[in-house]
């Protein structure tokens, strides 16, 4: 194991080009992090709660909303202070075989997101154009791998941020759709909590949905690329006079962050309840919600949530791969940043390559597109639950942290998140 104290140098801290130091500088990592949480596999979870259960469970997006602040603040917070990913970080400071699983079953796990994501954006965009499914999943994975690989992240970050817009397509169906806001308060302050195993299964599929371990491995790397970024900034171990600002950016960021992920989960559960659940349509996939939504609300809310299906999907995928590729390079030593050129960070980008390719192929496989989201968000809650516990262990330690080890209601907060984790893995295995 190794110390703190040493300082080594550290692949992840060293800046060798202009384009390295100059990306990113404006957007916030908790904005793109909350955003691609919505992604389609969520939107489907999403709408599928709101579909079965009407306004029954949108008490959730209540209750995840703080557990969401407290563990991404938490993963930022390691980043920042430490300047170095989670898969570093549990490199430098766990056994080998624990790092190892971590970041295996985040690599597979993400896998299987991506071809879910991939096989709901063909779908949606074949209910649009018209034409083969596959074709339009080939063109979509393609087109995001090179986007990552050869668009100058200063570039594409701007990219990524304009793709948050798209999630407001499902705030403004709301608008366009009858709602009938006294049963929705009523849902929010008596929900009709059931002990049944439908019921029990979906929570746990929402928790499982919201909070999953790729975003922190997202969100922590995404701060050591805005110390990268700026020349001026350090991490805070070794630059403390800088934690007032950088601290309070962090809150600020993650909570705006969070909040515009939960409403947005929030307003598709509402749509779908309002309508689906109304009429009493069973949706399996997002294109049988889209479909689902022409004839009882008509073109516009169709074309609405289908521009959201792929907009948000274009923005998860560089998230899920970026995501799995930071802690692998993290786990092996290896150069990684989005702001590097191919050729001095080769590994890196191989595995982003690899986990947008598998994907790819994975939809060829005809998979169920319910299994294969029901088994993604399974793995995503049980593998939640230690790889929290081990973030918030190394964030409460001072031989790590410093001055700056968690204290008070965020460390709090932070171990309730993942009891609540720990209770839904359990739920996972719910009989019925």
């Amino acid at each position: 194991m190794e110390t703190y104290d040493k300082k080594p140098i550290d692949p992840e801290l060293v800046v060798e080009d202009k384009a390295e130091r100059s990306w990113m500088k404006r957007l916030g990592p908790g904005l793109i992090t909350g955003a691609a949480d919505d992604d389609p596999s969520g939107i489907a979870t999403y709408t599928q709660a709101g579909a079965q259960f009407g306004f029954g469970l949108l008490w959730t997006m209540l209750l995840t909303y703080p557990l969401m602040v407290a563990i991404q603040s938490v993963s930022a917070r390691l980043g920042r202070v430490t300047g170095r990913g989670l898969a570093t970080n549990l490199r430098r400071r766990y056994p080998a075989p624990v790092l190892y699983a971590a970041v295996a079953v985040l690599l597979v796990t993400n896998t299987i997101n991506i071809a879910a994501d991939l096989a709901a954006m063909g779908a949606a965009t074949q209910l649009v154009l018209g034409g083969p499914v596959q074709l339009y999943v080939v063109i979509l994975g393609t087109v995001s791998l090179l986007l990552q690989v050869f668009v100058s992240y200063e570039r594409y970050a701007q990219i990524l941020k304009w793709l948050t817009l798209a999630l407001f397509s499902y705030v403004a169906l709301t608008f366009v759709i009858p709602i009938d806001w006294k049963a929705v308060a009523f849902g929010m302050v008596k929900p009709p909590v059931r002990l049944s195993g439908g019921y029990v299964t979906t929570v746990v599929a929402v928790l499982g949905t919201t909070i999953s371990p790729y975003l922190f491995f997202w969100q922590a790397s995404q701060e050591v690329e805005e110390i990268r970024s700026q020349p001026a900034q350090r991490p805070l171990l070794r630059a403390p006079m800088q934690a007032s600002g950088q601290l309070k950016r962090i809150n600020i960021d993650t909570w705006v962050g969070m909040a515009m992920s939960n409403a947005v989960a929030f307003f598709i559960m509402l749509s779908a309840a309002a309508t689906l659940h109304v009429h009493h349509v069973e949706v399996k996939t997002t294109a049988d919600a889209a479909s689902a939504l022409k004839p009882i609300a008509g073109e516009m809310a169709f074309a609405l949530f289908s521009l959201g299906i792929v907009g948000t999907g274009l923005l998860a995928l560089p998230v899920l791969a970026g995501s799995a590729a930071y802690a692998t390079a993290g786990a092996m030593n290896w150069r990684n940043s989005l702001a590097l050129q191919v050729n001095l960070a080769k590994q890196f980008y191989a595995v982003i390559a690899v986990a947008l390719l598998g994907g790819v192929a994975l939809t060829f496989a005809h998979l169920d597109p319910i299994k294969a989201l029901y088994w993604s968000a399974v793995i995503n809650g049980v593998a939640a639950v230690p790889i929290m516990a081990l973030v918030m262990l190394m964030a409460s330690d001072r031989s790590v942290m410093g001055e700056f080890a968690l204290k008070g209601v965020l460390r709090w907060v932070g171990w309730l998140a993942t009891a609540v984790m720990g209770m839904a893995a359990i739920g996972m295995f719910w009989p019925g």
